[in-house]
């Protein structure tokens, strides 16, 4: 097993071009949320604080991550059958394991996202890596868990760009901490659910317009 995993270091090192590759392009031109849209229900709840959408995107690397690698693992073994029920029992064991360490040291934030944590479970963007690559006999278990951290950073950058503008023009804070003047009018409407959507929107338009040879990906 221990030959399997470092397979990629005998063909060019443990981050040759196409392990670069695999983070790299979840956080622009292959991006889960602005270019796949998937994970769009988790972006729009939890992006109203820079602290929620930290611990969000930290829980979703953490699943995704290790969830590609068990599978990746185990994916001889797997009977076909039943494949898609190991592959949710395995992402329902890693994000019990996040929901108890968050409820062991950061209870405030367990509190708040506990039912957004426990969706992860049915998140197409984990589900879809361990179905699009994780599953693949081309793709080493060092390759997997790439590919999970690489999409679960390209998730977690737009939740955290979402939440740093929605917070600053919402409620003039940044992770709590006052960085607007106190002559600035606070937009209320940036802090309600619906706004998500047009910061979503803005997202993609930016970085569609930057870069136009992402339209025909998406």
């Amino acid at each position: 097993m221990a030959d399997t995993i470092v397979e990629p270091a005998k063909k060019g090192g443990l981050f040759g071009k196409e392990e670069k590759r695999l983070i790299l392009d979840p956080l622009h031109s292959d991006n889960p949320i602005t270019i796949q849209v998937l994970g769009i229900c988790s972006a729009l709840a939890v992006t109203s604080q820079v602290y929620k959408s930290l611990v969000m995107a930290i829980a979703l690397i953490f699943v995704c991550a290790f969830s590609s690698l068990i599978i990746s693992l185990l994916r001889k073994s797997i009977p076909g059958s039943i494949r898609m029920i190991v592959q949710l029992l395995v992402i329902a064991g890693l994000v019990q394991i996040v929901e108890i360490v968050l409820g062991a040291f950061a209870y405030s934030a367990y509190e708040q996202l506990s039912v957004f944590i426990g969706l992860i479970i049915t998140n197409c963007i984990v589900m879809g890596r361990l179905e699009a690559f994780a599953m693949g006999d081309k793709h080493t278990p060092w390759q997997a868990f790439l590919d999970g951290i690489g999409n679960g950073l390209g998730y977690g950058w737009v939740l955290v760009g979402m939440a740093v503008v929605r917070e600053i023009f919402g409620k003039g804070t940044l992770l709590g901490f006052s960085v607007m003047p106190e002559s600035y009018v606070l937009n209320n409407l940036m802090v309600l659910p619906a706004s998500s959507l047009f910061v979503i929107g803005v997202f993609i338009w930016i970085q569609r317009a930057l870069d136009p040879t992402l339209v025909d990906k998406s």
